[in-house]
């Protein structure tokens, strides 16, 4: 495929999942997720919905307001730009934007007041826990330059409008929210939740998080039979890093595998769909109830494949995939921050330290086949 520029130097990391080098280049154009290297056609269509995008929409354009002239050339791209797909969950990756660190109090609370009218209060706590998780881990191994709860990056692609489409990128350690907007249509993903440790006592407070999809896999995989497991789990063991389609693996490759949901029981595929809930659930109510409509449409056809073990604390990797699905939780090994919970790095995959991501499959992630149909049918782009 063509080169399409981006930053640092055109290389990959494995799978994604760790994010790669500090500076990574995008050297192919956007295809998205399949499993045979073929998108399926007719999965996404410009349709009305009822998820209401204005408050999210006058809370953008709030925050671009707020912007300072320099912060806003720095921080507004084109609804096309290759900005979408520069996001890693590293900390230590050069980011564009403007940063919370670079902010003030006013900005700060535009930029927070924008997450509330997208997000769901639960999604809108998971991003502050993992915020908080970072700047206490950070302290507890005395680096907060790299590990604190500011260096969190604003973006914003195209101009905030209820008619034409736009979007805004927040991207940080362990924490990237991709939001795209076309009239009431709403795509958020990719959107990567991950923490390490994912429990921390903070100010005389438990502060856990990244817990929810942890549960929900553990709940589906112990509602299988012993048969059905024998289809679903691939490996009892579990390496340190598993993720397929983290950072710069959007045009990831990858069949189908484990058990399939027709042959799941009803309250087995309400489990399965538990699995997924805990992502779609962090997003606004409407907007949730839209894309989960959408999966379940397709639990016939979705695929969930394990690896690792099936205890309440054992470490496991869990993927769920369909045409319009893709969700890993991964449990991963102690890393940089392995010392604030008294680990040792690369010790071995524990629920302490989670990646986990959501992605729309068949061109739509940044709600790009959305955008490509605008594109093509509107009169006053023709």
């Amino acid at each position: 495929m063509a080169a399409v520029l981006g930053r640092g130097r055109p290389q990959r990391g494995p799978g994604g999942g760790a994010g790669g080098p500090g500076n990574q280049s995008i050297t192919e154009e956007f295809f998205g997720l399949t499993t045979d290297g073929k998108r399926i056609d007719d999965l996404f269509t410009i349709h009305s919905t009822a998820v209401a995008t204005a408050p999210v929409i006058t809370a953008a354009n709030a925050l671009l307001d707020g912007l300072t002239d320099d912060q806003k050339t720095s921080t507004q791209f084109t609804v096309h730009s290759t900005e979408w797909r520069l996001w890693s969950n590293v900390d230590y990756y050069e980011r564009q934007g403007v940063s919370l660190a670079d902010q003030t109090d006013h900005q700060k609370a535009l930029g927070a007041a924008l997450l509330k009218a997208a997000l769901s209060a639960e999604g809108l706590e998971t991003t502050e826990k993992i915020r908080k998780i970072n700047q206490a881990a950070g302290e507890a191994i005395n680096n907060t330059n790299s590990f604190n709860e500011d260096a969190y990056y604003w973006t914003v692609m195209g101009t905030p409008s209820d008619t034409e489409p736009w979007g805004f990128q927040f991207d940080g350690h362990h924490l990237v929210i991709n939001y795209f907007v076309l009239g009431n249509q709403v795509v958020m993903s990719p959107c990567f939740w991950g923490s390490e440790p994912t429990s921390m006592e903070i100010d005389g407070e438990t502060v856990t998080v990244c817990h929810e999809e942890v549960v929900a896999g553990l709940a589906f995989i112990n509602s299988l039979t012993e048969a059905q497991q024998k289809v679903a789990i691939a490996s009892a063991t579990k390496s340190n890093e598993s993720m397929k389609a983290g950072a710069f693996s959007d045009n990831t490759v990858q069949a189908y595998e484990g058990i399939r949901g027709n042959a799941l029981t009803g309250a087995q595929k309400k489990k399965l769909l538990g699995i997924v809930e805990a992502f779609v659930g962090r997003a606004k109510a409407d907007a949730a109830k839209v894309k989960l409509a959408e999966v379940r449409a397709h639990l016939d056809d979705t695929y969930l494949t394990w690896a690792g073990g099936t205890g309440d604390d054992d470490a496991f990797y869990v993927r769920v995939h369909s045409p319009v699905v893709w969700v890993e939780v991964d449990c991963q090994a102690p890393c940089p921050l392995a010392g604030a919970y008294g680990a040792t790095q690369g010790s071995g995959a524990t629920q302490k330290h989670v990646h986990s991501i959501i992605r729309t499959p068949n061109g739509n992630d940044y709600g790009k086949e959305l955008l490509r149909q605008h594109y093509l049918t509107s009169p006053h782009h023709q």
